[in-house]
């Protein structure tokens, strides 16, 4: 049988944004109850334009060529870091997040331009519309009701305005190990935008 590697495709957060998310973050954690969350570092957090999952070594050529034509006509261009969400909802949240903004639309060209290229290669586009994020935290799952109510209270709670700007100037194809220390993330190939 051939090898796989857990792979998805992704934008990476720039460390300068890091110290500013760390501080949402720690403002988050002493808000909502104690032990009800998994709390993403900033080093973790990343925009995923598409999950692949368990991918045969031998098709990674294949994928790296697919970015490539891909990221053809798509110059630089900057997301916006701003306001505090949870999926589904704050009454209900499963994952709170900080969302992802970016003019003229140059975001969603980008991540369509990936779906057109890389879902012929047997990785269907997902049923969800695509709400680019990044996950700060994970709801821990079999809480009662009321202590999730107030996990999304608390989080509401937490006033996030614009957090800062974000270049983005290449894409990667990332490979994740799932380890219980948490995943560690590697990068595979890196396809850089062009002016």
């Amino acid at each position: 049988m051939s090898e796989t590697y857990r792979l998805f495709i992704a934008i990476e957060l720039p460390h300068s944004l890091h110290p500013t998310l760390q501080s949402t973050l720690k403002a988050l954690q002493q808000a909502v109850p104690v032990n009800t969350v998994k709390w993403v570092q900033p080093d973790n957090m990343h925009l995923t334009l598409k999950f692949l999952g368990d991918v045969p070594t031998h098709q990674i050529s294949v994928l790296e060529s697919g970015l490539q034509n891909a990221i053809e006509g798509h110059a630089p261009f900057s997301l916006e870091v701003a306001n505090l969400g949870c999926f589904p909802n704050f009454s209900r949240p499963n994952v709170i997040w900080i969302g992802l903004n970016s003019s003229s639309h140059s975001l969603r060209r980008l991540r369509d331009s990936v779906e057109h290229y890389i879902a012929p290669l047997g990785y269907p586009t997902e049923d969800r519309a695509f709400s680019p994020h990044l996950t700060l935290g994970r709801v821990k799952r079999d809480l009662a009701k009321p202590i999730i109510g107030k996990i999304g209270e608390a989080a509401q709670s937490v006033h996030v305005g614009k957090l800062g700007d974000w270049p983005c100037e290449s894409i990667r194809l990332m490979r994740s190990d799932l380890r219980p220390e948490g995943p560690l993330y590697t990068c595979i190939a890196e396809k850089r935008l062009k002016s």
